[in-house]
């Protein structure tokens, strides 16, 4: 039963599965009954999502206003929200909303200090609109999760649940309908997997970007890249603005297909990897190098960097869905201070982002056995975990970009996937659910199936292709080396000759 509530507090959403609300504002709360401190509720403007259970107060019919559980203040959240840094100092109490403490200890570990003010003033980051009427599942379209924003970085000061559990607020009209993970914190919700899968997701009129999977002989594969490039990264070199009050390093990159090099700072390259991890949610990103607030002037910290850079594009460009998005190529190319605000602004107002990015992918008509594929993630799943155990043992002799950590993540898309896709078929078999709104959550499945597989293999294959590399590279260094002791060896002998 929907109950009135009113906010005691500003609180500033920070990703799509929150809502704003402001004090004194009135609002709909769904179920008293809160979620590691959280409420679900709708605001005065209709949006619905999540808000702090302590942020507001429950208005009883016939009754004064409950100050009880729910309007304790902000700095006395308790277990409910924590706020404190992983130092375990306590931070401050939040007034206006979690965003601005964080968005204030952001700046003290903001690479090449704050100066993230050339080229764009501002966040052109536009909130997406809430798309409203019925999925094609029948479900409302929940916002909390589509299109699915990416972990934040700051999701450490959020409440984290510690299970998943099957959505109980479904009402007994609806009980024919697939169960919705509760737990809005996991990724395969907050990906916009789960939105997917249920059929909640609306068909776009027109998709402009189109990602083909096709069969190869180790099974899906992305389609390669019509047109192949590489990308040199160079010349590592400070540089100085407003007079020198301002320093930062930058990198002179050179694509193979453009006409001309580009100068890029490391926070051009932290917006590029965040775009990528907010659009392309069930593909590995490797991960940026560490950012550093001291000593990221030396020259032995520079040359590390220019090193990860060139194997993190290295990847960028062999991948053949990366290369090829907008942003990445606007990146690359782009020489222009007004066409880079207007290239960034329209990646940022991207719609085919988390689960819309779903909707771009053209897979294979082969039939696959869902039991055969949830086999083989398996089979990835326990190799990924071996061989990231075994990279832990080349960590003094070599560096790993980070695409193992994000497996875990995006296997989970997978695995939720096939949660749902068993429940509906047992929901079909009791006769629950009818069956074609069965066959559209297996259909739907098989999509994010392909798309698991076809990330499966390219990474088999950039691993097969490094090692080759590296063992190449190795050789020929130890032919060298013996060469140079040959010589020695030779040398010494004519040594005696002389004698």
């Amino acid at each position: 039963m929907a109950l009135k509530g009113r906010a005691l507090y500003d609180f500033r959403s920070e990703n799509k599965e929150e809502i704003s609300i402001h004090q004194d504002e009135d609002l709909v709360i769904f179920s008293e009954t809160s979620l590691d401190g959280w409420l679900q509720g709708q605001n005065s403007r209709g949006e619905t999502g999540l808000f702090p259970a302590s942020y507001v107060e429950i208005i009883r019919s016939g009754a004064s206003p409950n100050h009880g559980d729910y309007s304790s203040s902000p700095g006395s959240l308790g277990t409910q929200v924590s706020l404190y840094d992983s130092s375990g100092v306590a931070s401050p109490s939040r007034s206006g909303g979690v965003s601005g403490f964080l968005s204030h200890q952001g700046s003290f570990e903001e690479d090449d200090d704050d100066d993230w003010d050339d080229w764009d003033d501002g966040s052109t980051v536009v909130e997406e609109p809430r798309a409203g009427g019925l999925g094609t599942n029948g479900h409302p379209p929940l916002n909390l999760s589509y299109p699915g924003a990416y972990p934040s970085q700051h999701m450490a000061f959020r409440p984290k649940p510690a299970l998943e559990r099957q959505d109980s607020l479904a009402s007994a009209k609806r009980g024919s309908v697939v169960g919705r993970n509760l737990n809005r914190f996991s990724c395969f919700v907050r990906s916009g997997v789960e939105a997917f899968i249920l059929g909640d997701v609306p068909m776009m009129a027109k998709i402009a970007e189109t990602y083909s999977i096709e069969m190869g002989p180790r099974g899906p594969q992305w389609k390669a890249n019509p047109h192949p490039f590489a990308c040199s990264v160079e010349d590592p070199t400070k540089q100085t603005k407003f007079k020198g009050i301002k320093s930062y390093i930058s990198y002179k990159l050179t694509p193979t297909h453009a006409g001309s090099p580009v100068y890029r700072r490391y926070k051009h390259f932290d917006w590029l990897y965040n775009r990528l991890l907010h659009k392309f949610t069930v593909i590995s990103v490797p991960h940026l190098p560490e950012k550093q607030a001291t000593g990221r002037f030396e020259e032995d910290f520079i040359e590390k960097r220019k090193r990860r850079l060139i194997l993190w594009m290295d990847h960028m460009t062999s991948h053949p869905v990366l290369s090829q998005y907008e942003g990445f190529q606007h990146f690359l190319s782009c020489l222009d201070d007004k066409q880079w605000k207007m290239g960034k602004r329209r990646a940022e107002k991207d719609e085919m982002v988390g689960a819309s990015f779903l909707l771009t992918f053209q897979i294979p008509t082969e039939h696959q056995d869902l039991q055969d594929v949830e086999d083989r993630v398996d089979t990835f799943k326990a190799f990924s975990k071996k061989m990231d155990d075994s990279v832990l043992q080349l960590s003094t002799v070599a560096s790993e970009l980070g695409l193992l950590s994000n497996f875990p993540d995006i296997i989970h898309l997978q695995k939720g996937a096939f949660a749902k896709v068993k429940e509906s078929q047992r929901m079909s078999d009791e006769g629950r659910m009818a069956q074609d709104e069965a066959d559209g959550i297996r259909r739907r499945c098989r999509v994010v199936g392909f798309a698991l597989q076809a990330e499966m293999n390219h990474f088999h294959q950039r691993r097969e292709l490094d090692f080759k590399h590296m063992m190449q590279n190795y050789l020929r260094q130890q032919i060298l080396f013996y060469q140079r002791v040959g010589q020695q060896l030779e040398k010494t002998l004519r040594m005696y000759d002389s004698l």
